[in-house]
């Protein structure tokens, strides 16, 4: 008899990918997947673990999932509990000893084995935290035409996982291993099956996604730049995007694929977390303020409308005010159109969880609104500036009133106009006439197609 399964997805872009895969997983064999915990016989947390709240709110959803456990114990109906993800790769053991109803524990790179684990943990928990993405990807069965068709228009595809960056305040590398790339044709036989099923945008993703570098079917090694000039040529794909970056990848390959590829779209998440020297050498970024700027104004140079957004972390273990000043000259000087930005969190394990120097919170509260202040301010001041602009729409679900249809901009703002005929899946170009907080306004351009 089909098993119910429920999953919730928490972070980032990465885990709503693998927690699609894993629905795909299960699909496959013949379980049905539901909105609704209290009706699931399978409930999976996909967790992140990059801050320290994110992580707490996993166990307090555990004492809820739990006591729903409990509650169809009573009514003879049981509930096998998952945590996957971050936290099930950096907690492992300690998930089960804080929390005894899991069932089982599975790491980001191992959760093909998920069907076989829900078979086997009858009796005690599980817990698997293989290091193996290679054989994960090779064994995960194809998403169905229905099942792509309903999670919308635009698709992540995971090309690269892990990190060898060893940033001083980061976890990757110790939950999602070290850097691999799936191969060309194991990406390109994926959004292909995702783009004759009707998705449009494709995002490729990764931890440090211009860190790709898959074996080709030529035998050679692409990098990220190569595989989207192949990409870009997959009948049916209007639109590519790719994220998140790490500065140092940003070779000049993948910054003239801006220049030439049109379906690439002119919007760029490059994190530098810092603009003070000082600061990101005790981050191990391993580059400069300088060396950011310098791959802005190439990137500008190669695509003059191209947008830029970041990640920001203040208060970092021995951040002074003149360090924190820095990181405002920087913001100030690049004009982001949109940005992350959050107060350092100490993650176990990390070097900079040990630096004596930890900033006070009061201190870290006071410099995060003030750089989301200015982030803010840009930000608003890139949408005005859309308004008389005509920007190409892809358009991805009704409206928020009646008679209205929504989409994305290339800059990724949410855009409104009357539908008057478009439906999901167009792309159309359209005049922007407003701009809201946190959306825009426009009409279509009747007769004109989008470029």
């Amino acid at each position: 008899m089909p098993k119910r399964f429920f999953v919730k997805s928490y972070g980032c872009q990465m885990n709503v990918y693998d927690s699609a895969r894993m629905s795909d997983l299960l699909r496959s064999g013949g379980h049905v997947e539901t909105s609704d915990p209290a009706k699931a016989d399978i409930i999976i947390l996909n967790t992140c673990h990059i801050r320290e709240r994110a992580t707490e709110k996993i166990f307090s959803e555990l004492g809820r999932v739990r006591e729903l456990k409990s509650e169809r114990a009573s009514q003879g109906r049981k509930t096998k509990i998952v945590v996957a993800g971050c936290v099930a790769q950096a907690e492992g053991a300690e998930i089960v000893a804080r929390q005894p109803a899991v069932d089982i524990v599975v790491g980001p790179q191992a959760y093909h084995h998920l069907p076989a684990l829900l078979e086997g943990c009858a009796s005690s928990p599980a817990i698997e935290l293989d290091l193996a993405p290679v054989e994960k990807f090779a064994q995960l069965p194809l998403p169905a035409r229905a099942d792509i068709q309903a999670r919308g228009v635009s698709a992540f595809v995971t090309v690269q996982e892990g990190c060898d960056k060893f940033c001083a305040f980061c976890v990757v590398p110790y939950t999602r291993g070290a850097e691999i790339s799936r191969p060309v044709s194991a990406v390109l036989s994926e959004i292909e099956n995702l783009a004759a099923s009707g998705v449009r945008e494709i995002t490729l993703i990764g931890q440090n996604v211009n860190a790709y570098h898959g074996e080709g079917p030529d035998g050679r090694t692409w990098s990220l730049g190569r595989l989207l000039s192949r990409v870009a040529k997959v009948t049916g794909i209007k639109r590519l995007r790719y994220t998140t970056s790490h500065p140092l990848d940003m070779d000049d390959e993948l910054i003239e694929a801006h220049r030439d590829l049109s379906v690439l779209m002119p919007y760029l998440h490059l994190p530098v977390q810092s603009g003070s020297d000082r600061v990101l050498a005790a981050m191990n970024r391993r580059h400069d303020a300088r060396a950011y700027l310098r791959i802005v104004e190439k990137v500008r140079e190669a695509r003059p409308d191209i947008a830029l957004s970041s990640d920001f972390i203040v208060g970092f273990p021995g951040e002074t005010k003149a360090d924190f000043e820095g990181t405002l000259d920087l913001v100030r000087e690049v004009k982001f159109a949109s940005s992350f930005s959050f107060k350092y969190s100490a993650r176990p394990g990390t070097p900079s969880a040990q630096a004596k120097d930890q900033i006070s919170d009061e201190v870290k509260m006071e410099r995060l609104a003030n750089l989301q202040a200015l982030l803010e301010e840009q930000r608003q001041a890139f949408n005005h500036a859309t308004v008389g602009r005509e920007l190409d729409v892809l358009f991805d679900k009704p409206g928020r009133h009646q008679g209205q249809i929504a989409g994305k901009s290339p800059y990724l703002q949410p855009v409104h106009v009357e539908h008057r005929g478009a439906v999901i899946g167009d792309l159309a170009s359209v005049l922007i006439t407003a701009a809201g907080p946190n959306s825009l306004a426009g009409r279509l351009v009747e007769g004109k197609a989008a470029a």
